[in-house]
């Protein structure tokens, strides 16, 4: 008893006391100089980071084959110096809070316990570590093995798109082809391995997985659908990034075609995102696959409706030289006219004319029309619609006057009597 009490008033002296406030005080500005000095080093090295990575000098690769991207792995870093700014951080109030708690008797209890509980934690979290060591190896041989299949896989495939080597495996497929097989190839080892991981069995995780699953079927299905979809229209090569193409009233250039939507860039300049469900539930009008795989061109063509009156062969040579004198329009294979139909009024002309530029469609459709206009005119051809001409008579010419002799003079109206005189 006599020792307890004198280890009381010990403790408890204005010495000791004075000399647990010097030493908190001093861990104190210990504490705060090292917070401030880590600061400062993790914010340079944040800046160093973002600079090699503005500059592309943070790529990963082994061999020549690029893991991740500068920007990839500049994030990658940065992730891990916050990360370990923040251990450190939590380290060092570890060591701080105890210590401090320690220097004064009301408190030396409490800092003792606070420091066994936090040593009792993180000696569960080493013998875990170490009983998980050979599942860690199992899993780490299983990655091992995933990355060479992977590699294998896409020699195979490369090897089989290549040269023509197998006429039903075109060249277009080969990276689509490569996701697809590594997508697979890493979804059967992630299986293989799950049950090699810490707490695949706990309820926690179990708990996770189901949540995970219901989330999945409940809310994605059409987001599978458009990923079907998406595969799919790949292996039907129905179009490629640059063809132009036309969904519905959509025309326009491809400039996107992911796994889930398609994105087409219009005449209009107007970027169209359709999911890739309703393309392949839709007719798609390719304008490039006949001058890809047949080497042949595109067929444009326009109709116009003339009278009975005029010779159909001087409307086809009137049409075809309107055709040629347009932009885009190739003179071989040259130009030619159908005649569709002998409506009850009129006669159905279409023009048609090869080009190789589908992306100027609009343009040449203009052009052409215009030039159509032109030589018409020039040839003294009327474009007049039946209601136009059943009451022609009297009526000025449509042509314009800058075609039209100089002495032109509307024609007057005919009437007959009964004996059929004017």
């Amino acid at each position: 008893m006599q020792s307890a009490v004198t280890q009381y008033r010990h403790d408890r002296s204005t010495k000791k006391i004075v000399w647990a406030i010097v030493f908190a005080v001093l861990s104190t500005i210990a504490l705060i100089s090292f917070l401030v000095l880590l600061q400062r080093f993790i914010s340079r090295f944040l800046i160093k980071i973002k600079a090699a990575r503005q500059a592309d000098a943070l790529d990963l690769r082994i061999q020549n084959f690029q893991l991740l991207g500068s920007d990839a792995t500049g994030y990658l870093l940065s992730g891990i110096v916050k990360i370990l700014r923040l251990l450190l951080i939590l380290v060092s109030f570890y060591l701080y809070t105890p210590f401090v708690l320690s220097q004064f008797p009301a408190t030396r209890a409490i800092g003792r316990s606070i420091f066994n509980n936090i040593a009792y934690r993180i000696n569960q979290l080493v013998t875990a570590f170490v009983q998980s060591l050979p599942n860690l190896a199992i899993v780490a041989i299983i990655a091992f093995l995933t990355y060479y299949i992977v590699q294998f896989a896409k020699l195979i495939i490369t090897e089989l798109g290549q040269d023509n080597a197998y006429p039903w495996f075109y060249a277009e497929w080969i990276q689509p082809t490569n996701r697809l097989a590594t997508i697979l190839i890493v979804a059967i080892a992630c299986i293989v391995a799950a049950p090699y991981l810490p707490g695949f069995n706990s309820p926690a995780f179990q708990s996770i997985s189901l949540f995970l699953g219901a989330l999945f079927t409940l809310g994605s299905s059409s987001a599978i659908a458009n990923a079907i979809a998406g595969v799919i229209l790949i292996y039907t090569r129905a179009f490629r990034i640059g063809d132009i193409i036309r969904i519905e009233d959509t025309t326009g250039e491809v400039i996107e075609k992911s796994l889930f939507v398609t994105r087409i860039l219009t005449f209009k300049k107007e970027v169209i995102t359709i999911p890739n469900s309703s393309v392949l539930n839709s007719n798609v009008i390719n304008f490039n696959a006949i001058s890809r795989e047949a080497n042949t061109y595109l067929l444009l063509h326009t109709t116009i409706t003339l009278g009975y009156e005029l010779p159909w062969r001087k409307v086809h040579e009137v049409l075809i030289q309107a055709a040629k004198a347009t932009s885009g329009i190739l003179s071989e294979p040259g130009p030619f006219v159908l005649q569709t139909g002998l409506n009850d009024f009129n006669v159905s002309y279409e023009l048609n004319a090869y080009s190789d530029h589908p992306q100027l469609m609009p343009k040449i459709y203009s052009q052409l029309h215009q030039n159509i206009q032109d030589y018409c005119n020039q040839a003294g051809i009327e474009i007049l619609s039946p209601a136009y001409s059943s009451i022609r008579d009297g009526n000025h010419s449509t042509i314009p006057s800058n075609y039209l002799p100089v002495d032109y003079t509307p024609p007057t109206f005919q009437i007959h009597t009964q004996n059929n005189q004017p």
